[in-house]
């Protein structure tokens, strides 16, 4: 069995459900300079958040897209808008005490609020709606954690309760539940945004790969084709561009898999995850007419490497034996960043930053704390105080003891690579259809993958953002890095930084 066959046996398309139904835009790239009071990076949820509140402060602000709008991490989110997290609160209370579990709730639930507000005032149709989330246990051990949790989001004034009425269809025994939570259609959202950023001054490019970053007054951003002058900065790419490594050392880049399938019943008004490993997250979301169910989990660190098809195939047999999914039509990958001590990290890129700030570390709970952590830098560019700007402090020391409580979590053990990989191939014609390897010739690293129609496509396969050697992944078609999370298409695009630059185009070997 070779890695060929062991992919074309993967269900479902892969793409994200939210990019494939989302639609797309077609914003102009930037031709020329730009002078605004605030540019910012990245059009996730924690840019385009970020630059509307400023614009409705009076601000104008231009947004830079390396891409399309919507296509990025948040593109690839499970949808969940919740202040419940898992065990979150136990976690935070053990690492960081009991106040600073209350502020991040309190953070959270203000972002849900806040979201809730934008779809209405902007009349943004992305499926929004309320519904109730749960942390739930099938073991006693996690029954006893989720006991802990109820209690403690209760005193911390979240709207949670203990349950044994946990609307799934397989027997748990009990959870946390969470009121008045939401679900959205994540690409739907950021278009609204968008929409809504674009225009009387404002700006949103597509297509505008930012370049380099000169703080100054103003700041100046570099792009291939132009610049954007403005007093502030924002940068707001899940792994901050223009670091050069500093964040690295703070926050690690963890992967999360997601399948999605068609479902005869109607949407659940609720959605869940699981206490017991493996991890699994539950949603239910109706599109054009079909409700169909998406199951997340098997995550790692992304410098953990693996077999991304088992992965995918476990997630579908949970869809299937315990959701009645019949068949997985989408399947796709992402990253985000957990950082050492379970905060976000969001203010001054540097302790010596005065106009350039960062949002990172959003721990895979994106829309809240995206949402929360853009509250937070407007408030800091308009001069408003923020009640929660300490907390996630970007600059902050991270504890032994907070490191010590947060280290592991969210991870999963990792199986060896695909069965009949690509490892022990030497050269490009011992590739078969859909492989991808390294091969090490005249002293250099060659990236060579082989399509289905047998042309080669060969890239240097040194990553272009600190020199590790990527890797060659099956099941998405991509060359990962596996030191700091970037990733690229088979062409050596940029699909996800820290990597801006492009692997170069090599002859094969």
């Amino acid at each position: 069995m070779n890695t060929a066959a062991n992919s074309e046996r993967l269900e479902g398309d892969p793409v994200s459900l939210w990019v494939a139904t989302g639609g797309t835009t077609d914003y102009p790239a930037l031709r020329g300079d730009v002078e605004v009071d605030v540019a910012v990076i990245g059009a996730g949820i924690a840019g385009l958040t970020a630059a509307l509140t400023l614009k409705r402060a009076g601000r104008s602000v231009a947004v830079l897209e390396a891409a399309r709008v919507g296509t990025g991490v948040t593109g690839h989110t499970t949808g969940k808008v919740t202040s419940l997290q898992r065990l979150v609160y136990t976690q935070l209370r053990e690492s960081h005490g009991t106040d600073t579990a209350r502020a991040y709730g309190q953070a959270n639930e203000a972002a849900l609020r806040h979201i809730a507000d934008v779809v209405a005032v902007e009349g943004i149709d992305c499926d929004f709606r309320r519904v109730a989330n749960y942390t739930y246990a099938e073991s006693d051990d996690a029954l006893a954690l989720v006991h802990t949790e109820a209690e403690l989001a209760a005193e911390l004034g979240l709207p949670a309760t203990f349950t044994t009425d946990v609307p799934l269809p397989f027997e748990v025994k009990g959870a946390v539940k969470f009121d008045e939570q939401a679900q959205l259609h994540a690409v739907k959202y950021l278009q609204g945004l968008s929409r809504a950023v674009h225009g009387d001054g404002s700006y949103v490019f597509e297509q505008a790969r930012a370049q380099g970053i000169e703080e100054g007054s103003p700041c100046i951003v570099g792009l291939e084709n132009g610049s954007v002058r403005a007093r502030d900065v924002i940068v707001a790419t899940n792994v901050p561009f223009g670091d050069n490594g500093r964040f690295d050392e703070r926050c690690h880049a963890h992967r999360s898999y997601l399948v999605a399938g068609p479902v005869d019943t109607a949407p659940l008004d609720a959605t869940f995850i699981s206490v017991d490993e493996p991890m699994r997250s539950i949603l239910t979301v109706g599109i054009d007419g079909v409700s169909y169910m998406l199951v997340g989990g098997e995550g790692h660190p992304a410098a953990e490497s693996g077999n991304s098809a088992q992965r995918y195939r476990r997630l579908a047999s949970f869809a299937r034996d315990r959701l009645g999914v019949e068949e997985v039509a989408y399947r796709w990958s992402t990253q985000d960043g957990i950082p050492v001590d379970g905060l976000p990290y969001v203010g001054p890129m540097t302790p010596e930053s005065q106009h350039v700030y960062v949002v990172t570390g959003l721990r895979k709970w994106g829309l809240t704390n995206g949402t929360a952590a853009a509250l937070i830098l407007a408030d800091t560019i308009t001069g408003r105080e923020n009640p929660w700007a300490a907390m996630f402090n970007s600059n902050r020391a991270a504890t032994a003891e907070a490191v010590k409580s947060t280290a592991g979590r969210e991870t999963e053990a990792t199986e060896a690579a695909d069965v009949g990989d690509s490892s022990g191939v030497r050269t490009p014609a011992e590739l078969a259809p859909g492989q991808g390897t390294v091969i090490e010739a005249a002293g250099q690293s060659t990236a060579v993958y082989k399509d289905a129609e047998g042309a080669l496509h060969a890239v240097s396969a040194v990553c272009t953002h600190l020199g590790c050697i990527v890797e060659f992944n099956s099941a998405d078609t991509t060359w990962d890095c596996p030191c700091h999370g970037s990733r690229f298409s088979t062409d050596g695009s940029v699909i996800q930084g820290p990597a801006v630059d492009a692997l170069e185009a090599k002859p094969a070997p």
